[in-house]
């Protein structure tokens, strides 16, 4: 039975480094047919290479890759990626070439060498264009061989073990920062939990020394209080199991303090509150056992509710499997006892590692480890900076939920997720056609959060689009994406649009009739490349109306401080999305039938208001454009007060009015009451003006309506 207490303290001693046969040996211990002199050409070249530089511990430089190379060794990783970890600063920090690599040490090893160079200046605090850019190298090289990200994540954590031999105090912080924020998640998503915890301990121990020193502490003074505890407690368990003919391994140990920290803060508890700093694993022989171990457990002591948690049957994203429970032991002890089998604790324990361990490779990666698609798909339609590195994080950081199709496949998506989610993680396609969604066999809202073990089926049309409210509320980075995506190019396609009738109204105005070089010479006098770029300008205000006529024709707006010709007809806007090219003004909600105009700002695109809106009549810095809704434009929503008589079946007579007259409230909110009325305020979707006011003639007629009026 092994114990392995990981109570806080100084920090862990690097040691020597290893020596080139010490590090040959590792290998062949547990891959006989290794490439031992590949090996050594790779550890005296990098010696040679770093030469005589240093690392801020004193420590010869070369040191730093000869341990990287060991830490990848426990591991049992193949000899093409302890040569890269070996060789993996030399392109960077030394005068070798990536040429020389790979004449020496063959092309596999100079792709995978260049991809861990690439990954080497990641600075996740920085939303600058660079860091994005770094961040999608990284990705991109992960995606080709997974070996990369497992060098990088070695050397990380040898720096951070080695972080406290750094002098400036604001370095230290950058790093540590940048191991919790980016490489410990990405840890925990590939199942390094091993790597994980250590670099979180080290990263938190330098960005909350008070907080660590506490925690550690307090760890301390409960192992003196308690003796072996853990040991007893461990015993205790494995003896019960045995009595039951379970052979299990039982290991005990207290929770690192980054972990009890965290605890405290979601569950806003002290420490002496927090009853479950002491967890347990039983390793048994097979699946079968698995939930035989739990039976006996929870035979033997009271389970904590809601603390049960099945990884077995649906395992985590990153391939993670256990059972987890947690139980009131004696004395009103909570523990937590995790159950699983050997495979299952070496995946556990080293993750996606153990598959090249176990000779699986990298097609187990890929398959493992879809979330580094959907990440380099994301790539591909992430318009900025910003945007590249929000949906890393969403990717990386979230809590997963467990979401089944209609034929029973699982779907894993992260906490918050909507059917819409669900829809882009099935496919790309079913995302962009969805129109509404069954979960658990009912009718339920685009933006409903989905719930563990829902079972979605998405509704779908082939008329159907990418909705820009959906952007209220999708989580995933590679529903956003595509959104977004779509949106921005029906956004410039319906700019171009709206321009080219502007431009097409600004053209009668000019004094003569345009000659066929015209557009060209003005492209040129606007440095615009292209007639597209120019509708586009126009219909955003980038350039004015007077500066589009004085290119087209030199002199044709007349004198300056002279104004150029009123506009002579009104822009449609038919064929024009809502909210895309174009805005409805919130504060008179126009709809087809109403006399509008449209405000034009610099950069934005039209807001579109009734010709008697208040807004208008108290002054607007803006150009105001005559706009006309155009034949047969379906659609809008208006704003009407509505005073009822406080009786009972009031509201019931005039919802019924609006559902008789095809009016679908979409908004309804009560702004006063008294003894003998109500005063409603709705939103309801109509037709055109015509179509609402035969409602609001027919809500004045009712006996249950005191006054019914447009707002």
């Amino acid at each position: 039975m092994h114990f392995a207490l990981q109570p806080g303290g100084a920090p862990p001693h690097v040691g020597e480094v290893l020596r080139q046969y010490e590090l040959v040996e590792k290998v062949r211990s547990y891959d006989p047919d290794a490439d031992e002199a590949l090996i050594n050409r790779a550890y005296v070249f990098s010696m040679k290479a770093h030469g005589s530089q240093k690392r801020a511990s004193g420590d010869p430089y070369y040191s730093h890759p000869i341990e990287v190379a060991g830490i990848l060794t426990d591991l049992h990783l193949d000899d093409e990626t302890i040569v890269t970890a070996i060789l993996h600063d030399t392109i960077e920090d030394t005068l070798a070439t990536p040429e020389e690599i790979e004449k020496s040490f063959g092309a596999n090893v100079a792709r995978l060498v260049d991809g861990v160079t690439k990954l080497s200046k990641i600075e996740a605090q920085s939303e600058s264009q660079r860091a994005a850019e770094n961040l999608r190298k990284f990705l991109l090289a992960m995606s080709g061989d997974i070996r990369v990200l497992l060098v990088k994540l070695a050397d990380r954590l040898h720096n951070m073990r080695t972080l406290h031999f750094i002098a400036n105090p604001e370095k230290r912080r950058r790093i540590a920062k940048e191991t919790m924020d980016i490489y410990a998640p990405l840890a925990e998503r590939i199942g390094m939990y091993e790597f994980m915890t250590e670099m979180q301990t080290l990263a938190f121990r330098e960005l909350e020394p008070d907080a660590y020193e506490s925690i550690s502490k307090r760890l301390e003074q409960l192992h003196r209080g308690e003796g072996d505890l853990i040991e007893r407690i461990g015993r205790g368990l494995k003896a019960h199991l045995e009595a039951n003919g379970v052979d299990a391994q039982v290991q005990g140990r207290e929770k690192h303090p980054y972990s009890i920290w965290r605890k405290m803060a979601e569950r806003h508890v002290s420490f002496e509150q927090l009853s479950d700093v002491m967890a347990f694993r039983a390793i048994v022989g097979s699946v079968e056992d698995c939930y035989r171990t739990l039976g006996l457990i929870h035979q033997r002591w009271p389970v904590v509710p809601g603390r049960f948690k099945d990884f077995i049957s649906t395992p985590k994203r990153n391939g993670y499997q256990s059972l987890h429970t947690t139980v009131i032991h004696d004395e009103n002890m909570r523990i937590e006892i995790q159950i699983r089998t050997e495979e299952m604790h070496a995946q556990a324990e080293h993750g996606l590692a153990a598959h090249w361990a176990y000779k699986e490779g990298k097609e187990a990666a890929t398959t493992q480890h879809p979330w580094i698609s959907d990440l380099v798909e994301i790539l591909d339609h992430a318009g900025s900076a910003e945007e590249l590195l929000e949906h890393t994080r969403m990717a990386m950081y979230q809590d997963r939920i467990f979401a089944f199709t209609p034929k029973g496949e699982l779907i894993q998506l992260p906490k918050g997720a909507t059917p819409v989610d669900f829809a882009y993680a099935v496919h790309t396609d079913l995302g962009d056609q969805t129109v509404g969604a069954k979960v658990n066999g009912r009718v339920m809202p685009l933006r409903t959060p989905l719930e563990n073990g829902d079972q979605v089926e998405i509704l779908v049309s082939k008329a159907q689009h990418p909705q820009p409210a959906w952007l209220s509320f999708v989580v995933t980075g590679k529903a956003r994406a595509k959104v977004r995506r779509f949106v921005k190019s029906k956004e410039r396609e319906e700019t171009v649009a709206l321009g080219r009738k502007i431009f097409d109204e600004i053209v009668q105005r000019l004094p003569a009739p345009l000659g066929w070089e015209a557009m060209a010479e003005a492209l040129k006098r606007l440095h615009l490349p292209d007639d597209e770029a120019l509708m586009e300008s126009i219909a955003l205000k980038r350039v004015s109306d007077v500066a589009v006529m004085e290119a087209l024709i030199p002199g044709s707006a007349g004198k300056k401080g002279v104004k150029p010709p009123p506009q002579r007809t009104a822009i449609s806007i038919k064929g024009l999305t809502p909210g895309v090219a174009f805005q409805l003004a919130e504060c008179c909600h126009p709809i087809p039938g109403d006399r509008i105009v449209g405000l034009r700002r610099e950069g934005e695109g039209i807001e579109v208001h009734t010709i008697d809106c208040e807004t208008l009549a108290n002054g607007v810095d803006a150009d105001w454009v005559d706009l006309a809704w155009g034949d047969k434009t379906d659609g809008g929503s208006a704003r009407i007060n509505v005073v009822i008589r406080n009786q009972p079946g009031s509201l019931a007579a005039i919802t019924g009015i609006l559902g008789t007259h095809g009016a679908n409230i979409v908004k309804l909110d009560q702004t006063g009451r008294d003894s003998s009325f109500h005063t409603f305020r709705l939103d309801i979707e109509v037709h055109d003006v015509q179509h609402l006011m035969r409602i609001i003639a027919a809500l004045r007629a009712s006996e249950m309506v005191s006054t019914a009026e447009r707002l």
